[in-house]
């Protein structure tokens, strides 16, 4: 099983790395299907911080059928990441994985092009939620009905509110896509026996 992790420009590297290393986990240790692939709307994304991220893949490459769930980070306004966030071709990435019911797991402010590109309205989900809200009102304005919770699960989509959720939002989608018995066995190789 492969998720498509894609990374806008601005993301944030604590919400990227989870999903590379517990899926490394899975696969390395144990031989557990399950593999990450990377992409950017560039060969080279520049992170929050200025780290810069080779990718596996650039958008015009990848085929969404390929793939059978979508990791989305977070990241910084200041670091350009809305310039890509809300993307008409990222929300219509977005669309394609979620009218084939596949699991879409964003972290932090990964939430809000979810929530732009429409499949979220009515449903329910957080984002952000410090510094009163403000990110969690952006998202309520598309139509969201905003959970104050750190991880927040809607069917297929899982939203979270801070980098502190990255490694329970990265372990609540290998849950989606392995089960629950093989996401323990890798939760407890990793020291988070008790973290969801």
């Amino acid at each position: 099983m492969k998720i498509l992790l894609f990374c806008l420009k601005g993301f944030e590297t604590m919400e990227f790395s989870p999903f590379i290393d517990t899926a490394g986990w899975a696969r390395n240790d144990y031989q557990y299907d399950l593999e990450v692939k990377t992409c950017g709307f560039t060969k080279t994304v520049t992170s929050t911080f200025n780290v810069q991220v080779v990718m596996d893949y650039v958008f015009h490459e990848i085929n969404p059928d390929d793939y059978d769930a979508l990791a989305i980070p977070g990241g910084f306004e200041e670091y350009g990441f809305y310039q890509e966030a809300y993307d008409e071709r990222f929300s219509d990435l977005i669309r394609k994985f979620n009218e084939s019911g596949k699991p879409i797991a964003s972290i932090c402010a990964g939430a809000l092009p979810v929530g732009k590109s429409g499949v979220l309205r009515g449903r329910k989900a957080t984002t952000y939620h410090l510094r009163d809200g403000y990110r969690q009102k952006e998202l309520a304005e598309m139509g969201v009905d905003v959970i104050n919770k750190p991880v927040v699960i809607d069917k297929n989509i899982i939203t979270s509110w801070c980098p502190q959720t990255a490694v329970s939002v990265a372990f609540e989608l290998m849950k989606m896509m392995l089960g629950t018995e093989k996401t323990k066995v890798i939760m407890n190789a990793m020291g988070y026996g008790n973290i969801l």
